[in-house]
């Protein structure tokens, strides 16, 4: 699936991050971008549930922006799909 609008989710409080979406065309394919409080330490632990709920989703072209300051894996997999399902019309929110 391709997102069709904008979206977000998430706060840019502790212990959260913001997920921001952007739709692109068809066979680009998944552009993640993460900047982190703990990026040295997580980095990959955060690209990992990251592609792990695109590839749930079956998301396959995307932009996604992560800009997190110290959310937990449960934490980032709900902020990722509810900004999914947003830019989906799936569901309704913030932009």
């Amino acid at each position: 699936m391709t997102p069709k609008f904008k979206a977000q989710a998430g706060t840019f409080e502790s212990s959260d991050i913001m997920i921001l979406i952007e739709p692109v065309e068809q066979g680009t394919g998944l552009q993640v971008d993460i900047s982190s409080t703990v990026m040295l330490q997580f980095e990959e632990d955060i690209k990992t549930t990251v592609n792990q709920v695109l590839k749930d989703l079956d998301i396959k072209d995307v932009h996604l922006i992560a800009k997190d300051k110290g959310a937990l894996t449960p934490t980032i997999k709900a902020r990722v799909e509810t900004a999914v399902k947003r830019s989906l019309g799936i569901q309704e929110g913030t932009m």
